[in-house]
């Protein structure tokens, strides 16, 4: 910028010098004065000219000294910035370091607990109790054994806690073992009574039951805890409902199982010789199953207001044949079955719900134990602060009692004018007194 302005100053001093020498050419005789005057006039043009570059250029100057100022204000801002930008990065990798320190003093702290908090409790008995008595000392046990038993019980249900978790990951694929054996075991019990109960009504539904109990008994439920047996409630109507089974799920939600047996038409489909025979059984049997549904329906379990329910109810057919079987008979009975919200369900899909409900409430009593042990871990932590303030204070109020002691004893002894010496002057000039002052005491 700066070379600009002055090739363009060189320029115009060029053109002035050029026509003052030819304004002085024009005093030699024969130059016309209307030349003479219009040189003359571009040369006061050239200098007004010359004038405005030489402002423009000053001012030109003056925007490069100004630029260059602010460049220099802004190049120092830049340099604190970055330095504030270094010192901010520096802050954020020390509390990150401090944080971590932190984290490892917790850990630590953890794992001496106990032992610290046994040291500091001797070490403040030792400095600050040494006239206590035996009735502090049995009063400051009182308060330290149920810490101490508080810190045990702790430690015992963190440990049961892991060691619960572990048993239920290594457990896993023996359970689905078992869910596999314990079905092949239901199927053939029910195939082998399905004949035996054969025409006895009322002995399939009492047997249905009893097939629905044993499935709740294996799964790990708690009776009258996660589940409950023929509980009874009224609707809106007065009319008395009793469902067969009512299964607790965590978060306040149940369901409603109710077994339903129909026997005599799938006996006839499985004893069935003739093709006509067996297709005229599986109809029956399909209408049974569907008469029931539509019973199972009617009574609305899933509306009782004491209860959380889903918004459909298990209809347990124990028989596993049999449940297939209508499947097959009809394909369409199971949605038949869902509009009218009820679930089919046979002891094999049951069991594994079961089995899915048992080991959500193994999470949510796992849960309610950590958030147990959190609750109990912070109130441990508040007691013993409170315990060490204590202590504390009991330190101070006994070395303010030493001063105080000691600040007596010096008005009582020391000085010229102290008690003792006062006193015993008053013995000396005939007082009657029957006993002497302590011969530790010097006077």
């Amino acid at each position: 910028m700066e070379i600009m302005v002055i090739i363009l100053i060189a320029i115009l001093s060029g053109l002035i010098g050029w026509f003052v020498s030819k304004q002085k050419f024009s005093i030699v005789p024969g130059i016309p004065k209307e030349e003479f005057d219009a040189l003359n006039q571009e040369l006061n043009e050239i200098k007004i000219a010359k004038s405005v570059a030489e402002e423009k250029a000053i001012m030109l100057q003056n925007d490069i000294n100004n630029f260059n100022l602010k460049y220099s204000e802004k190049e120092k801002e830049l340099i604190e910035i970055s330095a504030q930008k270094a010192r901010i990065e520096q802050e954020v990798l020390n509390l990150r370091q401090k944080l971590d320190e932190q984290k490892k003093d917790l850990v630590e702290i953890q794992n001496k607990f106990t032992l610290e908090f046994e040291n500091l409790a001797n070490r403040i008995f030792d400095e600050k109790s040494s006239k206590f008595t035996e009735q502090n000392k049995e009063n400051l046990k009182t308060i330290l054994n149920p810490l101490s038993e508080k810190i045990k019980d702790f430690e015992k249900k963190v440990e049961e806690t892991y060691e619960k978790e572990s048993r239920d990951r290594t457990s896993l694929g023996g359970e689905i073992k078992k869910l596999f054996e314990l079905n092949q075991q239901i199927s053939k019990e029910a195939q082998n009574l399905a004949v035996a109960l054969k025409g006895q009504t009322k002995t399939q539904g009492n047997w249905g039951e009893i097939i629905l109990e044993s499935l709740l008994e294996k799964s790990g439920l708690v009776k009258d805890r996660e589940y409950f047996i023929q509980k009874s409630f009224t609707n809106e109507f007065g009319k008395r409902l009793q469902p067969d089974v009512i299964i607790k799920f965590p978060g306040e939600r149940d369901i409603i199982v109710d077994s339903k047996v129909s026997l005599n038409a799938y006996e006839r489909f499985s004893s069935a010789e003739t093709k006509e025979e067996q297709e005229k059984a599986l109809r029956e049997h399909v209408y049974s199953v569907k008469k029931h549904i539509d019973e199972l329906s009617s009574k609305k379990y899933e509306d009782i207001k004491e209860l959380n329910s889903l918004e459909f109810v298990f209809m347990f057919i124990p028989i596993e044949p049999a449940y297939y079987s209508a499947i097959q008979g009809e394909p369409e009975l199971w949605n038949y079955a869902y509009q009218k919200r009820i679930m089919l369900v046979s002891p094999t899909n049951l069991f594994a719900v079961l089995k899915m409900t048992e080991k959500l409430w193994q999470q949510e009593y796992q849960s309610r134990n950590a958030y147990e042990i959190a609750k109990q871990s912070g109130e441990l932590y508040d007691k013993f602060v409170g315990f060490v303030e204590d202590l504390l204070t009991i330190g101070k109020k006994i070395k303010d009692s030493e001063q105080s002691y000691e600040a007596a004893m010096n008005k009582l002894k020391d000085g010229n004018g102290n008690l003792i010496k006062r006193t015993e002057r008053l013995k000396e000039l005939g007082a009657r007194a029957k006993k002497t002052l302590p011969n530790i005491i010097d006077f």
